[in-house]
């Protein structure tokens, strides 16, 4: 077990450029192995075969030839005694020559025998002893006899020896021209990883998000892209994030320097000797504490509700959204009395967060309500479009919009000159975006017919 874990971490320490090099290296070095290879098998087989060819061919011409000489108990051919490179006999079924004139024999052995007994035509073999093809056929001028021919395979070896060191050089200098064309190849292609590596550590020694530049359109590239796009949203939710921390900071100023001051107030005319405040002062003291404590109590509800709509809903469910809204009415009608709803709903069904979109809802209605003079209308209207989107429309009869706070006041902690005087963190309407946006949607601002505020969400869906 100890082998396999340190075998484990001797590979880990290998780095991608060595292992590049060495596939490289391995897969040409097997490829030109096998194409050595094929090719040795393939001369090897060409020469046995030319050899094998001659020996046939010298014995068609040995056995054909009609100009015989009388030799011993048989007659030979003339060419018999043309022969110089190769060794012949004719044997007998006991192997003895059949020829007095001295010659130097072939290697006779069983399977030569045979043939000279009629029981093979012929035979072909390589014998390891005199390193020689050995060819056995039959002797037609003698019955009981064969003709046994045997050329040297010196030459033959030779050039199979000398193809095997071409082969084995050309193999070599194959996998070394591999092995340096894989560490070329891998430095190249490594060098955007090189470049990724740099940065990753760069953002973490400084916290610096600054792209890396890309060049080409190959994988390695598309990862520096994805790279670079993961910086910009890592940017990006460090910008949103600083800029959160900022607009709270100077929004929970106010109310805590006026929260801190009425203390102070209080705490200084129950000192011994100080002036004693009215009950009237005092009342209204403690109704500004009760205020102040209010405004940061919504304050500190919206920082944390809209901290959750940054993260994605954890729970995806079918959602109905006429009971969405409805819920959010019952809601706004209990902490709204001065203000009428008019409601009109149609089904609409997606998949989505129930209780981030009431509480979409529900700012929508309070930012309503808000606005609206007493005894003021707000109309609200859930309308499919035909489009896969349904809109839900929230319409007061207040002083409604300027038209340079539209394009802002569904932005975090915005609040237009007329929303200075009335309670809010300015962060309900961005809420509000966050969800739509959250569920595939998009929220827009305009006037209403009664020339109040006109709010609406679009949201994707369905009708039944």
């Amino acid at each position: 077990m100890t082998d396999i874990h340190v075998g484990d971490r001797a590979t880990q320490r290998v780095s991608l450029r060595s292992r590049i090099t060495l596939l490289a290296a391995f897969c040409v070095g097997g490829a030109v192995a096998l194409v050595s290879l094929g090719a040795y098998i393939t001369v090897y087989r060409g020469l046995y075969t030319q050899v094998d060819d001659n020996l046939h061919e010298r014995a068609a011409a040995l056995v054909n030839n009609t100009q015989v000489v009388a030799e011993g108990r048989t007659e030979i051919p003339r060419i018999f005694l043309e022969l110089s490179d190769i060794k012949f006999d004719v044997i007998d079924e006991s192997g003895a020559s059949a020829i007095n004139r001295p010659v130097i024999r072939p290697p006779v052995g069983p399977e030569e025998l045979k043939v000279a007994a009629g029981a093979k035509t012929e035979w072909v073999r390589t014998d390891q002893s005199t390193d020689a093809r050995v060819l056995a056929v039959q002797y037609p001028f003698l019955d009981g006899t064969a003709l046994v021919l045997a050329q040297p395979l010196e030459s033959t070896k030779s050039t199979l020896s000398k193809l095997a060191v071409v082969l084995i050089v050309i193999g070599g200098s194959g996998i070394i021209v591999a092995a340096l064309a894989g560490t070329a190849v891998a430095r190249g292609s490594l060098r955007p990883v090189q470049r990724l590596t740099a940065a990753a550590e760069r953002v973490t020694r400084t916290g610096e998000l600054r792209p890396i530049p890309v060049a080409g359109d190959d994988e390695l590239s598309r990862l520096t892209d994805s790279f670079n796009t993961m910086l910009g949203a890592v940017a990006e939710a460090q910008e949103r994030q600083r800029r959160l921390v900022a607009d709270a900071g100077h929004e929970l100023r106010t109310p805590l320097t006026s929260l801190r001051t009425n203390l102070e107030l209080m705490l200084a005319s129950e000192a011994p000797g100080a002036p004693n405040l009215s009950a009237q002062d005092r009342a209204e003291i403690q109704d500004d504490l009760r205020a102040q404590l209010d405004e940061l109590t919504q304050l500190i509800g919206d920082l944390v509700e809209l901290a959750r709509e940054d993260a994605a809903p954890a729970v995806q469910e079918h959602v109905e959204l006429v009971e969405v809204v409805e819920q959010a009415l019952d809601r706004a009608r209990r902490r709204s009395s001065h203000v009428q709803f008019d409601v009109r709903l149609q089904p609409w069904h997606l998949v989505g967060h129930a209780a981030s979109l009431e509480r979409a809802v529900l700012n929508l209605l309070d930012n309503a309500v808000k606005f609206s003079p007493p005894g003021g209308v707000v109309r609200v209207e859930l309308t499919p479009t035909g489009d896969g989107y349904a809109f839900l429309q929230v319409a007061d009869a207040g002083e409604g919009i300027n038209d340079e706070d539209l394009p802002h006041v569904f932005d975090r902690f915005y609040r237009s000159e007329e929303a200075r005087t009335l309670p809010g963190s300015g962060l309900g309407l961005a809420i509000v975006k966050q969800a739509a946006e959250r569920h595939g949607g998009s929220v827009f601002a305009g006037r209403s017919a009664d020339g109040g505020a006109l709010m609406a969400m679009r949201l994707p869906g369905r009708t039944d």
